[in-house]
């Protein structure tokens, strides 16, 4: 059974003790829950691996507590990166950089480069701290699972798989960091997160989004591209666009004939238009920022209510968090997008 630790000072530091001896301990940041691991010790970086039944060639992020731990991890550390740390760390942000040879080749999937960020998160920070090592942390769920955003997630994925989960409570974010690729020219948003293009623009005026969707034999440069991830048991088709309620109305139609018990995400605007949708609804909110926190909570609730299938109608309005909310959503539906 893995332990349930609380955020006292005491159990903090004996979670900081079992990550700098190697075992695997999950922790809130404010982005998801991530699954901890002396990044220094390229056996416990197996560990992850091993207990999230993830791919080795997807690489990990680094966590830091501190700009000094970064310098002996890369290669250069350059000002445009040192700036873009002082501006936006500790927060969402994840830079790509070229990597030392202190680093473990397994925690990049042997690429010559590195993702390292600072979480934001008081419980997170405190734990970097005690371990006072560098942290590889995924997020702390199965492979291709939606995150977790609760301890209750993390256990129910890894129970019996890891040492540890310190419970944080509820994240505030809900969505993964941005994940920004710094050593090419222009740069890019591998990931899109909380850290939007539009707060980038002003550092980074050409940066550029990558938009492509990675097949399982690809070789990623950071996690979060593959076509599949994120996703709940049920399959899940994601409409967008102007008729997407009413797209999202016939489909589940059509499903209920089919004696398929359907799980739908919508509006509470647009659900009170259409007449007779599934009662497994979950209604989202009218803000970027609530829907994010919840996302990947409403596809496990809906999991846990056994339903066949799960449509989603989503209005991406263009900026901000919904590049974020529409990827995530796009790869749990691993392509299957309507509009």
């Amino acid at each position: 059974m893995t332990e349930r630790l609380t955020t006292n000072s005491t159990d903090i530091q004996r979670a900081g003790a079992a990550l700098k001896a190697g075992e695997l301990v999950a922790f809130p940041t404010e982005t998801v829950y991530g699954l901890g691991a002396n990044a220094l010790d390229a056996e416990a970086v197996n560990g992850i691996f091993r207990a999230k039944e993830r791919p080795a060639s997807d690489p990990l992020i680094i966590h830091v507590h501190s700009l000094a731990q970064v310098p002996p991890l890369v290669k250069t550390f350059p000002p445009q990166a040192q700036q873009l740390a002082q501006t936006f760390w500790a927060g969402a942000l994840t830079m790509i950089l070229p990597k030392s040879e202190l680093v473990p080749s397994v925690v990049s999937a042997g690429l010559d480069t590195v993702a390292l960020r600072m979480p934001s998160h008081p419980v997170a920070l405190a734990l970097l701290k005690a371990a006072n090592v560098p942290v590889a942390a995924p997020s702390a769920n199965r492979f291709s699972r939606p995150s977790p955003t609760q301890a209750s997630h993390v256990l129910a994925d890894l129970d019996g798989r890891i040492a540890y989960v310190v419970d944080g409570g509820a994240t505030t974010i809900g969505l993964e960091s941005t994940v920004l690729e710094l050593t090419q020219s222009p740069a890019v948003i591998l990931r899109p997160g909380a850290v939007t293009r539009e707060m980038l623009l002003p550092f980074l005026p050409d940066v550029v989004l990558h938009q492509r969707f990675l097949q399982a034999d690809d070789a990623p440069k950071s996690p979060g591209m593959l076509a599949k991830h994120y996703s709940p048991r049920a399959a899940l088709t994601y409409f967008k666009g102007e008729h997407a309620a009413q797209q999202l109305y016939e489909a589940a139609q059509v499903y209920q004939q089919a004696g398929q018990r359907v799980g739908v995400m919508i509006s509470a605007v647009d659900a009170s238009r259409l007449k007779e949708l599934p009662t497994e609804t979950w209604i989202l909110a009218e803000d970027d920022n609530t829907i994010a926190r919840d996302l990947f909570r409403a596809f496990r609730d809906l999991d846990a209510r056994s339903v066949d299938v799960i449509l989603v109608a989503y209005h991406a309005r263009g900026g901000g968090l919904s590049l974020a909310i529409a990827d995530r959503l796009s790869r749990a539906a691993e392509g299957d997008v309507v509009g």
